[in-house]
């Protein structure tokens, strides 16, 4: 069965010098979130994680000055710094 390259077949033609190829990670994806599984370990708790996570960030913003507020308040405002909605997902 053949394969039609379509506009990759002609580009090869036009630039001998240039090869065109494609390399697909997925296997290599699957194996690099193993080991991070694994690295994580049997005693992580995502939850937890994520609530420290959102404890630290209080903590960083908390107790501003007047003039630290007002810049926290710009960085908000224009999509900087995530919105600190409850359910807000990260981007």
């Amino acid at each position: 069965m053949s394969q039609d390259h379509g506009p990759r077949k002609a580009e090869k033609a036009e630039n001998a010098d240039h090869h065109i190829f494609a390399l697909d990670l997925t296997a290599h994806e699957a194996q690099r979130r193993a080991e991070v599984m694994a690295a994580l370990g049997d005693t992580w708790d995502p939850v937890e994680a994520l609530r420290g996570e959102e404890e630290a960030y209080a903590a960083l913003y908390s107790g501003l000055d007047e003039d630290q507020q007002r810049t926290y308040d710009m960085l908000l405002a224009s999509g900087v710094l995530p919105s600190r909605e409850p359910g807000r997902a990260a981007d």
